[in-house]
């Protein structure tokens, strides 16, 4: 090819490194690509360049991204800098929307027994096809279908086929669940190939099977498509792997942009050593680093590479920026995790009064135990926030439960809150019973609570086993709403948790400890609400102002985002890390910097590589663009009682790179305040030791 770039202006505004990435068009490239490096303007500018500068046709382009969004946005790009004629055909596509359509065309030549009419079962159908398939051995007892589902998923994934999984390595015949998908992963596939079905996983595994038995197949789409991007290449699988290897059969056109120091999906399937060993599968490749960073300053990029360092496989690349000024990146020391998110409810409530913009302010946490303590601390800061990532803390079910106990003994006429808790716990009231209730509340034209309070008057009940239980319940609602009125929402809590018995309930309900645990400290959060409610409001101590406030709050949140003048949502964000890959704020908090939160437990326990960990890490760390403050707590309240903590090992080193703050002592003084009184007491020891 004629190489006559020089003066294309896809190129003039690209740095050098990004120039020698977008200008190598022929053979196996890999750009290394870190943390907002510009990595999306670089293929976006490398497709345009290719059709426009050397008159590749695009529907000989294929460019692969792992979410939709990703590749709506390449084709929003390329709309501005390509017309429609140069870039007509241009395909840019998910790995399973491109599966999809070549097995649309060709599913036909597998030697399954499927047409083209195939249906894509949703994680529903799946359920409910393994529901069957369990009743009909007998087995729908004894194994949860959620982690039969995934252990199939991880089957496909690994490109293993049903009649291999016993001579897998991964296959463990001590593992009851191994021993029995030996018989139910078969079966599973059985039913799908007779209701002409596949599921989503099916899409990538039966397209790879596809070219490995019709390598013509193979070469007709490596024909079609000369020429290859693949975006977030460390989250690639196995399986992807070998529908790329099968992509470039006739031709070795591809570039695969990706950063293995941003690699986090393991539990996905994603496979690191795709990335690591491309050069190995591709031994002619091109390696071209992005590291000049756009988005942060260079002391979060100093405090992010100081971390990153300590993984032994990773490609080297060192961000930097010129951003050279910023605040440094702070690490606050806090009682607890209550201490903690009160703390930053606080920061963010200072942020608001010197007009940063919410939308620009993140807190990112490892898992989503950790948020219940911000979310109560947000609502009761009145702080508008979004959750992604994570299950609404005030819609698990526990805590609908339990709030709705308290409405119906604030408000015994709430006949919603009546029917949802009236056996639960479980108490011996069935349907009829409940249906007897309404029946007479509807022709008495009385509440529910009046009429359990009644039951003995009633004929149609005093005839029912359960009359005993619903007058147990009249009672227990009853006593509970004087116990409100002459003690604290908190202690008063407490209480009724002990009445019901609600803590065994809950054990009794999962099987999983760590199921269990959360949903514990779930309870225990709520308790921490209601607490900290009557520490800011003393005068008040009725549930109804505290039911009443909270109800206004998380309607709020649910349906009225809270925006500014222009429209724009004025919101925090609450995530988890994984989920905060790819976006960035100004403002990043992270909770939680702390040894068994990240690392993970697991990943200690099970002596893992702790790669991994360290790598969402500094995922976490590059989000911020201007301002970064971690926190840890010195105890946390684990098992009912309070268990000392330890700084984050991967923080432990960098001390260089940020400045720590004890919040317990110091948490009245702005972090300037601190350091001159941490420069003053440094010079009275100096003096004295003159």
């Amino acid at each position: 090819m004629n190489h006559h770039y020089h003066s294309s202006p896809y190129i003039a505004s690209l740095n050098p490194a990004q120039r020698e990435a977008a200008t190598h068009i022929e053979g196996p490239l890999l750009i290394l690509a870190g943390a907002g490096s510009g990595k999306t303007k670089t293929i976006t500018y490398r497709m345009a360049h290719m059709m426009e500068d050397y008159g590749i046709g695009g529907d000989q382009i294929l460019a692969l991204s792992f979410t939709n969004k990703a590749a709506r946005e390449m084709l929003t790009r390329l709309r501005t800098l390509v017309p429609a004629k140069r870039r007509k055909g241009i395909t840019l596509s998910t790995f399973h929307s491109l599966g999809l359509k070549i097995l649309r065309e060709s599913i036909q030549h597998l030697n399954e027994g499927y047409d083209d009419s195939f249906t894509i079962y949703d994680s529903a159908d799946q359920m409910s096809l393994l529901r069957q398939i369990l009743k009909n051995v007998r087995a729908e007892k004894n194994f949860d279908r959620s982690t039969l589902l995934s252990l199939i998923s991880k089957m496909k994934n690994a490109s293993i086929r049903p009649s291999e999984f016993y001579k897998h390595p991964q296959f463990n015949p001590d593992n009851k669940y191994h021993e029995f998908l030996l018989h139910v992963y078969p079966a599973y596939q059985e039913q799908l190939k007779l209701l002409n079905a596949l599921d989503f996983d099916d899409i990538l595994f039966h397209v790879c099977t596809l070219f490995k038995e019709r390598p013509d197949i193979a070469d007709h789409y490596s024909q079609k498509f000369k020429f290859i991007m693949v975006d977030e290449y460390q989250d690639t699988n196995p399986i992807q792997f070998q529908i790329l290897q099968g992509l470039t059969r006739t031709h070795q056109n591809i570039c695969v942009v990706g950063d293995d120091d941003q690699a986090i999906y393991s539990f996905r399937g994603a496979d690191i050593s795709n990335i690591l060993s491309f050069e190995f599968q591709f031994p002619s490749t091109k390696v071209v680093k992005l590291e000049e960073n756009y988005r942060s300053t260079q002391r979060i990029l100093h405090l992010a590479n100081s971390i990153i360092k300590h993984n032994k496989k990773r490609k080297d690349k060192t961000l930097w920026s010129q951003k050279d000024s910023g605040p440094v990146p702070l690490l606050w020391q806090c009682q607890d995790e209550s201490h903690e998110a009160q703390l930053i409810a606080e920061h963010i409530q200072t942020l608001m009064n010197q007009s940063i913009h919410l939308s620009e302010v993140a807190i990112l946490v490892r898992g989503q135990t950790q948020m219940g303590a911000l979310e109560t601390e947000l609502k009761i800061a009145q702080i508008p926030y979004r959750l992604i990532g994570g299950q609404e803390f005030y819609e698990k079910k526990e805590i609908k439960d339990i709030l709705a106990y308290l409405s119906l003994i604030s408000n015994p006429k709430d006949d919603l809150s009546f029917r949802r808790i009236i056996n639960t716990p479980t108490r011996g009231i069935g349907p009829k019973t409940i249906e007897t209730l309404v029946d007479i509340a509807g022709r008495e034209k009385k509440p529910l609570t009046t009429i359990a309070m009644e039951a003995q008057n009633y004929p149609e009940l005093t005839k029912l086993d359960s009359l005993d239980s619903v007058k147990n319940f009249a009672a227990l609602i009853r006593d509970c709403k004087t116990l409100f009125q002459n003690t604290s929402l908190d202690a008063g809590l407490e209480k009724l948790y002990e009445e019901l018995k609600y803590r065994d309930y809950v054990r009794g309900q999962y099987e999983k400890v760590t199921q269990v645990d959360q949903k514990l400290k779930d309870l225990d959060q709520l308790i921490q609400l209601t607490k900290r409610y009557c520490e800011s409001h003393s005068d008040v101590k009725q549930l109804s102002p505290f039911l009443s406030e909270l109800v206004l709050s998380d309607a709020h949140s649910k349906h009225n985002a809270t925006r500014d003048e222009e429209g724009k949502v004025y919101e925090v964000t609450l995530m988890t890390m994984h989920a905060s890959k790819g976006l960035e704020f100004d403002v990043v908090f992270l909770p939680g910097m702390e040894e068994e939160i990240l690392p993970h437990k697991k990943s200690i326990d099970g002596m893992e590589d702790l790669s991994e960990e360290r790598r969402l890490a500094y995922v976490a760390i590059t989000r911020a663009r201007e301002k970064l403050i971690m926190s840890y707590s010195k105890e946390k309240k684990m098992y009912n009682k309070m268990v000392p903590r330890k700084l984050s090992r991967f923080l432990i080193g960098a001390e260089e790179f940020y400045q720590a703050v004890d919040r317990t002592s110091f948490e009245s003084m702005e972090e300037g305040e601190f350091q001159k009184y941490k420069d003053k007491m440094f010079d009275d020891i100096f003096k004295s030791l003159d």
